[in-house]
């Protein structure tokens, strides 16, 4: 595996944490099945994507020195 992305633009990871809170939300009363499941993972992982996408934009205009080699 030679690409590498941050954790949070994972969607095993987004799934495997909402696997693990879907039994605790079921006690709270709330049911969570497994096509919610995938669809909170896929949109997890959008918003992820878009947050780091828009901090770094956010970080380089506000940046006081310039990038270099």
């Amino acid at each position: 595996m030679l690409d590498v992305k941050p954790w949070y633009q994972s969607k095993t990871i987004w799934g495997a944490l909402i696997a693990i809170a879907s039994p605790l939300l079921g006690h709270a009363g709330l049911d969570v099945g497994g096509a919610e499941q995938a669809e909170i993972a896929e949109a997890m992982t959008t918003l992820a994507g878009t947050v780091g996408g828009l901090l770094a934009l956010y970080g380089r205009l506000t940046a006081t020195k310039g990038v270099g080699g």
